[in-house]
């Protein structure tokens, strides 16, 4: 605890830029920020995080403590003209860029709840766009598993959404769930 409190007369609490730096682009949040399931399960509850807007605790390093407080901070945001993120319904970001007949989404997140939440929030602030594509980065869960709340099967079949994956991502998502999956599923529970 020593080292914590040494650690927090140390960083430049004073200095706001980086909140100012995680608030920009803001335009609506989920409120409250709580994303149910059909069964009326909760998926998502980002406002069980809200404890982090107070000061660290002596046994948290101080650092993570504000950093962790910066990426709560949920909603939609514009990244640049014509790029959105949603942020906070997940352990990862949902993006949304507009082009000329659609909009193509970029990392679905984890479940089909959360995606269709960020889906629905970006349409209540840009307007009703049709997905036309849908990109994975890379293979982890919370990019590619909320596929089915921004697009459904037919379309992807029919050829109406477009679905863009690096080489391999089939092969590398089962092998990593296969290999990994046990220590990512500890890693999530500090999530």
């Amino acid at each position: 605890m020593a080292a914590h409190q040494k650690l927090s007369e140390s960083l430049p609490f004073a200095d706001a830029s980086d909140n100012e730096d995680s608030a920009r682009g803001f335009i609506a949040a989920l409120s409250p920020a709580v994303v149910d399931a059909a069964d009326g399960r909760v998926v998502w509850d980002n406002d069980k995080y809200s404890f982090l807007s107070g000061a660290a605790p002596a046994t948290v390093n101080p650092s993570l403590w504000r950093q962790s407080g910066l990426v709560a901070k949920q909603g939609l945001f514009e990244v640049v003209a014509g790029i959105y993120q949603v942020r906070g319904l997940d352990l990862s970001n949902i993006t949304f860029v507009e082009g000329d007949t659609g909009v193509i989404v970029i990392d679905p997140l984890i479940s089909t709840e959360t995606a269709a939440a960020a889906l629905k929030l970006y349409r209540s602030n840009r307007g009703e766009r049709a997905v036309v594509a849908v990109i994975y980065s890379h293979s982890h869960v919370d990019h590619f598993g909320g596929f089915f709340g921004v697009a459904t099967q037919e379309d992807a079949d029919a050829g109406r959404i477009a679905v863009i994956a690096p080489e391999g991502f089939v092969e590398h998502a089962v092998s990593e769930n296969v290999y990994a999956g046990p220590a990512m599923g500890r890693r999530a529970g500090y999530m």
